[in-house]
């Protein structure tokens, strides 16, 4: 059985691409087609990560040790080469309108930022910035900014505009490991840098200096508003003493294992807990390398009113912070290790896995536990549609396509718009 590296969604949900890293192939296939194929092998070269284009029709690939990118045309079957792109995975960003791409380069010990046409996938201009070691790069969603940030060496965030002019730089502090993770709002409006010294600050589009400051804290008193979610597993209390049964029903409730797999003895569920509440923390050795502390998870919600963050250093705990308000809206505390999170592309929910048989929501109005009907089935990642209808959830080997539904909240917004 071959390993599934990586799943993503074509952006008009035309087809699905799987990476099989190992073997140096990338597969995908059409949803309205079942009998189309592509696959990609890449040979002595590898492959380290690949992604959609924004139109849907090209794969890009980074080979290994980063010494070419490649865009691969599904229409003619053509393919480009870029040399020395700077990451694998990363260093990669398209504007909103998928016109453009920026990437990332590498050469004479330089950083560079190359914008590329993505109808003709030529270089239109090349820009150094001012990095010891680029982390990433992304475009704003309006198209009008470049944001770059350096190592967690360097606590430096650039903004340069596409002719490569440096906008504004920011450094919150020095003499310390610095930025893990940078996103924008949808809006544009707001940049959100996520540090190693577990807080949160957010930029302003005019001045691009702070306006707000979120501090991940081991106990949390407020505000009073906060809504706190605990997942807790409860045993199923069933009384069948007027149950007439058969032999096979019996059977089957005595080893406590319905058919589809599902666990019979226990429950899981979300509690709401009072405040105040304490958060486990995890402390990092000092003696190791690349610590699990600070923002290592960071997104924003689609109506940019909301974002969420994951402290690594607290890594059971998921923070949705309302910018509205500028204060915590919610806080959802798992069993176990938050492994992703994502927002629906479309509304203000977000879902979230954490290495089970269990699939975790949340929206303004509440939060729920979803058991995966599959057996020996645990969701270790997760992939929206683009359209939010549905959802891929990877496992190990496998992967499978959930559909997910509209919500009573979200219809009845829909009508009042209307």
């Amino acid at each position: 059985m071959d390993k599934i590296s990586n799943i993503e969604w074509a952006l008009d949900s035309e087809y699905i691409l799987c990476g099989l890293y190992k073997r140096a192939m990338v597969q995908a296939w059409s949803l309205s087609q079942p009998e189309w194929t592509c696959k990609i092998d890449e040979g002595p070269a590898g492959i380290a990560h690949a992604r959609w284009s924004p139109d849907s029709r090209h794969i890009i690939t980074t080979s290994d040790f980063q010494l070419r990118l490649t865009v691969w045309s599904l229409v003619n079957t053509a393919c480009i080469h870029i040399q020395w792109p700077k990451h694998a995975s990363k260093g990669v960003s398209f504007t909103q309108d998928g016109k453009f791409a920026a990437i990332a380069t590498r050469r004479d010990c330089k950083d560079y930022v190359n914008l590329l046409s993505c109808h003709t996938w030529e270089v239109m201009g090349t820009f150094t910035v001012d990095t010891i070691d680029l982390a990433d790069l992304e475009w704003s969603p309006n198209d009008s900014a470049i944001v770059v940030w350096d190592s967690p060496l360097e606590y430096k965030v650039l903004i340069y505009s596409p002719d490569g002019r440096c906008l504004f730089k920011y450094q919150a502090y020095d003499s310390w490991l610095g930025v893990k993770t940078v996103a924008w709002s949808p809006c544009s409006q707001f940049l959100a840098v996520g540090s190693y010294d577990q807080t949160l600050r957010t930029l302003n589009h005019l001045t691009w200096k702070p306006f707000a400051e979120f501090v991940h804290v081991s106990t949390v008193r407020g505000p009073a508003s906060a809504v706190v979610f605990k997942e807790v597993e409860e045993p199923w209390h069933l009384d069948v003493s007027g149950l007439h049964l058969n032999d096979d029903s019996a059977h089957d409730i005595q080893d406590g294992k319905p058919e589809n797999g599902a666990e019979g003895h226990s429950r899981v569920r979300y509690k709401v807990v009072e405040l105040p509440v304490n958060v486990s923390s995890q402390k990092h050795p000092v003696d190791k390398p690349n610590p699990k502390q600070g923002i290592g998870l960071l997104a924003w919600s689609r109506d940019s009113q909301y974002l969420f963050t994951r402290n690594d250093n607290m890594p059971t705990a998921l923070w949705i912070w309302d910018i509205c308000r500028l204060e915590l809206a919610a806080l959802l505390i798992q069993k176990e290790p938050i492994r992703a999170a994502a927002w629906d592309p479309v509304y203000p929910r977000v879902a979230l896995c954490t290495g089970s048989s269990h699939l975790y929501m949340w929206t303004p109005s509440g939060a729920c536990c979803v058991n995966i009907p599959l057996p020996q089935f645990v969701v270790s990642d997760l992939k929206w549609n683009p359209d939010g209808t549905s959802m891929l959830l990877k496992d190990r080997e496998s992967f499978c396509c959930t559909f997910v539904p509209m919500l009573p909240e979200f219809n009845d917004d829909e009508t009042n718009e209307e």
